[in-house]
């Protein structure tokens, strides 16, 4: 009893000086330093930040990845796993134990010596045994550590919510950057296009100038050149947005669809106003923010159980039983019940119970620094992106009217050079100036719904928790 004493105490004051999860630092500047987007946009426009695209095409792709595409697939598939080792981590605190029966008949044939034959012993016959039994053991929790193991569940499960929840946020906007990619390969494919057949007319306009002694031979050859680059460049163009077809029907999903079923058009489109939002926001709308702060949750739940370890467990061994025993001359039936307990306090094991503390409280300090890095890592991400978004819009108002001007330059020069008013130079370098603009801009506009992508991702567009699915719901 003194030895029990003495462990008491060395575990009642361990437990008093060990170390709880800290709370983490998730401090958030009061406001964002990159230009804010214009308020007032609908929190729908948040939720479900892709049908602010106003794309049927886009949308109808994104709700079929969110439900056929394997990555979401297989984090619904992590949740329901994660439910179902919650839900049986909790069992253990129940009364265990298993129902047992057996039975058993024996035929004896003595073939020599002397057959013994007494009531209850014989060396010839036929004798049965029956038995069942119904032994329990079940562990009275009084220190509380079914809040520790619950605590811990729900962590665990909130993490692979969470996770789910990132993988739906991030596939989103894969697809949806994959999209307007593909958008981007059909505006140059487009591009190209045109670009051979002023080529080609330029081509037409040099052979009649040379026929007609107006110019020289070497005027056409040199625009064959260029005409040959052209068509290799819409060749090219060509097989990026073959290529890109097909990695947006895989994102969605759709992997054996030909990529004829996937109508990419040839044009931008608008690029949306971001709603305006708060760093602090951030803490309740990025899914991988609260994944990490579950992860923190989890961890807390067994530092708290690690800490119960310390602490005596009792535990009761109730149990009923029943045997029927049938031989020759001799026949017995009983039943039995018994009500036994047990007492164990960690003595010798207090120095691995104190390494296993120190280990788990390490353990959980990473949870809180991971939080506490995810944290800095969004508000970055969020800034960044929406200062880069900023940025792209300004660029794509300077190089439309850049190529609205290289494109007025390039039809002069081009009419001077039909009339003879201009040399074969002047029209080219024209031509050049405008194309190189026509190029810049469009990879402007793409890049600028990309960026929109982007920026809806960081600042956590996507889903509600209370959108999470149910375990039904998530089959």
């Amino acid at each position: 009893m003194r030895i029990a004493r003495t462990a008491a105490l060395l575990a009642s004051l361990t437990l008093a000086a060990c170390a709880h999860a800290r709370q983490a630092d998730v401090r958030l500047p009061a406001a964002y330093e990159a230009p804010q987007p214009a308020a007032g946009t609908a929190p729908v426009a948040l939720d479900r930040w892709w049908t602010a695209f106003d794309d049927p095409q886009l949308d109808g792709l994104i709700a079929h990845a969110l439900t056929a595409n394997p990555d979401a697939r297989s984090a619904a598939a992590r949740l329901r796993e994660a439910r179902a080792t919650a839900e049986s981590s909790l069992t253990q605190f129940l009364p265990q134990g298993d129902a047992t029966a057996s039975a058993r008949r024996t035929h004896t044939q003595q073939l020599s010596g002397t057959v013994i034959n007494f009531p209850g012993f014989s060396t010839s016959g036929t004798s049965e045994q029956d038995a069942a039994n119904l032994n329990v053991s079940w562990e009275i929790d009084l220190f509380g550590r079914i809040f520790g193991a619950s605590r811990a569940a729900r962590g665990d499960v909130a993490t692979a919510e969470f996770d789910y929840e990132a993988t739906r946020w991030s596939l989103a906007a894969q697809l949806a950057d994959a999209y307007f990619q593909a958008r981007g390969y059909a505006i140059q494919l487009a591009d190209a296009q045109e670009a051979v057949q002023i080529e080609q007319g330029l081509y037409d306009v040099a052979e009649k100038r040379a026929q007609r002694g107006l110019g020289t031979t070497a005027d056409a050859d040199r625009i064959a050149g260029d005409l040959a680059q052209a068509r290799a460049t819409a060749e090219n163009q060509k097989a990026l947005l073959q290529a890109e077809r097909r990695q947006v029907l895989i994102l969605a999903g759709r992997p054996i669809d030909p990529t004829a079923s996937l109508s990419v058009p040839a044009q931008v489109g608008r690029i949306p106003q971001v709603p305006a939002t708060l760093p602090s926001q951030l803490l309740e709308r990025r899914p991988d923010i609260r994944e990490a702060q579950a992860r923190v949750e989890s961890a807390s739940g067994r530092l708290l159980l690690q800490d119960l370890a310390f602490f005596p467990t009792f535990t009761l061994t109730p149990g009923v039983g029943w045997s029927r025993v049938v031989q020759p001359g001799f026949r017995s039936t009983s039943d039995s019940w018994t009500l036994g307990g047990s007492l164990t306090q960690p003595v010798f094991s207090i120095p691995r119970l104190l390494l296993d503390l120190k280990a788990q409280n390490a353990r959980t300090e990473e949870a809180v620094l991971g939080y506490e890095k995810a944290v800095q890592t969004a508000f970055g991400e969020a800034e960044g992106a929406l200062v880069n978004l900023d940025a792209d819009r300004r660029r794509v108002a300077i190089l439309t009217e850049g190529e609205a001007r290289a494109r007025r330059a390039y039809d002069a020069a081009r009419l001077g050079y039909e009339r003879g008013l201009t040399d074969l130079d002047t029209a080219l370098n024209a031509e050049q100036t405008w194309r190189s603009a026509r190029i810049q801009l469009t990879s402007a506009r793409i890049q600028g719904l990309r960026q929109a992508v982007a920026a809806y991702k960081a600042i956590g567009g996507g889903w509600p928790g209370a959108d999470l699915p149910t375990s039904e719901q998530a089959r």
